[in-house]
């Protein structure tokens, strides 16, 4: 980082845009196996804030990858930079004062910790969409673990690199057990408990 860097200081605070929104600002990081459910439970969850007149954005991690992050493989390191640019994305738009909903493997709990450490405390929601790996695998909705299986994709997330499963997360959503409204209607739940909304 150069030394000559000198963060502004802004004229409207986080707390204004709160008040102008009627909510807080907050970032609700689903993390879980592929095809374990995390985009699902994250754009519907964000249709669901759009129609409680929340301001909402979500952070999927093939859209992402398509612009922001197309520099970046999957190498450990790789990987590692991909989380990092989201989380610093997605606590730009939580201090913007919008509920940032991401959806990433992230399967680093470092990487998932770094994150957390750039918002408040409280403002760092960390959801984990659990699904054994059997019950994601015969999902498959982009044939990656066939192509995993089959040698064709390289350092694949529960084939042959790991997931490191959240230690204390606020939520646990297992989508081999229930469906994504029940996910969603406990997120909401949380997050009006929090006062969040």
């Amino acid at each position: 980082m150069s030394k000559n860097i000198i963060p502004h200081d802004f004229s409207v605070d986080s707390e204004m845009r709160e008040k102008l929104n009627g909510h807080r600002g907050a970032v609700i990081w689903c993390t879980g196996l592929s095809g374990s459910g995390k985009s699902t439970i994250a754009h519907e969850l964000d249709l669901q804030l759009n129609r409680r007149g929340v301001h909402s954005y979500v952070l999927d991690g093939d859209n992402v990858r398509a612009g922001l992050n197309r520099d970046l493989g999957f190498s450990a390191a790789d990987r590692e930079e991909n989380i990092r640019r989201i989380g610093e994305v997605a606590r730009l738009l939580a201090d913007a004062g919008l509920v940032t909903v991401t959806a990433f493997i992230s399967p680093y709990r470092r990487d998932r910790d770094r994150a957390r450490a750039l918002l408040p405390e409280g403002r760092f929601i960390e959801v984990y969409v659990k699904c054994p790996l059997d019950v994601a695998e015969s999902r498959d909705p982009k044939g990656l673990y066939k192509k995993a299986r089959a040698g064709e994709i390289e350092q694949f997330t529960g084939v042959s690199d790991p997931y490191e499963e959240p230690l204390r997360p606020e939520i646990i959503s297992d989508t081999s057990r229930e469906d994504t409204a029940e996910a969603i209607e406990r997120i909401l739940t949380y997050l009006e408990s929090e006062e969040i909304l």
